[in-house]
């Protein structure tokens, strides 16, 4: 075990160093690929489509209540018509995802028996 990682990580003294570098480098590369630069993207279009909510707008928030936005106040509130007469007052932050978008998420989920 120990020669195989003595392998992989060189001999100082013939400047295995960049190899190991080089591994180090890849991984870096993959990682910022696959973790972080999908997230960055979503946290993007999730932003964008909180800043362009209007009344009308059909939304889950992360609780799980379906409503449509009926008023968007400067203070970073909306309100929310849950049943028609009933509004809740919520942070914009507290929305998760636009209510089509929730729909074509579970139609595509299939239940197997």
């Amino acid at each position: 075990m120990l020669n195989s990682i003595l392998f992989i990580m060189g001999n100082p003294q013939q400047g295995g160093g960049s190899v190991q570098l080089f591994l180090m480098g890849g991984i870096i590369l993959v990682f910022w690929l696959f973790m972080i630069r999908p997230q960055a993207k979503k946290a993007k279009e999730q932003k964008k489509f909180i800043d362009n909510l209007q009344k009308g707008d059909k939304v889950v928030t992360i609780a799980g209540i379906h409503a449509t936005v009926n008023k968007v106040n400067e203070d970073g509130t909306l309100q929310i018509e849950v049943n028609p007469g009933s509004y809740l007052k919520i942070e914009k932050s507290a929305i998760s995802m636009e209510w089509t978008a929730n729909i074509n998420k579970a139609q595509s989920v299939t239940v197997t028996k």
